[in-house]
């Protein structure tokens, strides 16, 4: 049964397990400014654009917290879910954290959303770290920022992004990630590392076969889209709840790569050997908090990390949330202890 779950898993992640069906689209708010939350009415958002390491430019929203001072405030790097836009879960984290007096930085990652890059709806582990220390530059020159307090939030995917750049970038001082999934791992390895050496032989073999194709066409192709226009009723129940974040009017945003589109078929590629969490412990003796729902699927990414990670170190675990109620639950997800977090520790 697990094996058969992480295979269901990893096509998901790679893009290639459903097929489509009748549209319902017209249900869902198709326009590209929609944002799937409210934004508080104590914060400011503005739209920012910046450039990372390799030339792309990145798409932001900034938040503000309204009738602020002259002192400079601390400041967040947000992004995350894996293959969410700045219009979802980011925003809306962003969004209460500057009601909280941060300034609050939720971008799109590169290739995605309103960032820049071609081909379209690309990850990479290392332009995706890159990402957030790109967004640490971008704060670092805003005049009401401190640049000597910035942190970083990193929900599903991008936790593990969020947790590699840190490790690298000793210019973050503290970092929370919530959901946390890591992509290289379960890429490599499918959920609960039960893809055995010939699974993973068969799928690098057959990306090996894709890569002719791709070249022949001279464009990568792209799988099915990430998530089915319906549900059929027999899918796992990570499917379903993944569901109902982005593809119901709760969580749907046409930008949105699990909304919306697809990955290159090719996708995985920069992932199979390249475990981004190798350098975890060299984030202390900066502070880490990790959050995760009781009953979520991807729980064991945040203990094992626990586990392996130096001091100070904090694993909160929520009671019975389940993965995506992180994405979006206010009433679930902790910002009164991300706010004690980050303010106890960006001083």
């Amino acid at each position: 049964m697990k094996k058969a779950f992480a295979i269901v898993i990893l096509l998901l992640i790679t893009g290639q397990i459903f097929a489509q069906k009748k549209s319902n689209s017209e249900k869902m708010n198709t326009s590209k400014e929609h944002y799937t939350f409210q934004l508080s009415d104590k914060v400011i958002r503005q739209k920012v654009s910046f450039k990372n390491r390799y030339g792309i430019t990145l798409s932001g929203d900034l938040y503000l917290p309204k009738n602020t001072g002259t002192e400079k405030l601390s400041a967040l790097a947000i992004s995350g879910p894996f293959g969410a836009v700045k219009e979802q879960s980011s925003g809306l984290y962003a969004s209460q954290m500057a009601e909280r007096g941060f300034i609050a930085l939720a971008f799109d990652p590169s290739y995605t959303g309103e960032s820049s890059g071609e081909p379209r709806n690309l990850a990479s582990p290392e332009i995706n770290t890159e990402d957030f220390s790109a967004a640490v530059d971008f704060l670092g020159l805003q005049k009401n920022a401190d640049r000597n307090k910035i942190g970083i939030i990193g929900i599903c995917g991008f936790g593990g992004f969020a947790l590699n750049a840190t490790a690298v970038d000793k210019r973050v001082k503290a970092v929370a990630v919530t959901s946390l999934y890591d992509m290289t791992r379960v890429m490599s390895k499918g959920y609960n590392d039960s893809v055995t050496p010939k699974q993973r032989t068969k799928t690098l073999e057959n990306l090996g076969e894709q890569r002719w194709k791709d070249a022949e066409k001279g464009k990568p192709a792209d799988g099915p889209r990430n998530l089915p226009e319906a549900l059929k009723g027999d899918e796992p129940q990570f499917i379903k709840e993944y569901f109902d974040y982005y593809r119901t009017p709760r969580g749907f945003q046409v930008n949105s790569v699990n909304s919306n589109g697809a990955w290159p078929v090719t996708n995985p590629i920069s992932f199979m050997n390249m475990p981004i969490l190798t350098y975890v412990k060299e984030i202390s003796p900066r502070p880490m908090l990790l959050i995760a729902g009781e009953n979520a699927h991807s729980r064991y990414f945040s203990e094992d990390i626990f586990k392996a990670a130096n001091e100070p170190k904090e694993l909160l675990i929520i009671p019975n949330a389940v993965h995506v109620d992180l994405y979006d639950k206010v009433d679930v997800i902790p910002f009164d202890k991300l706010e004690s977090f980050f303010k106890n520790n960006l001083k």
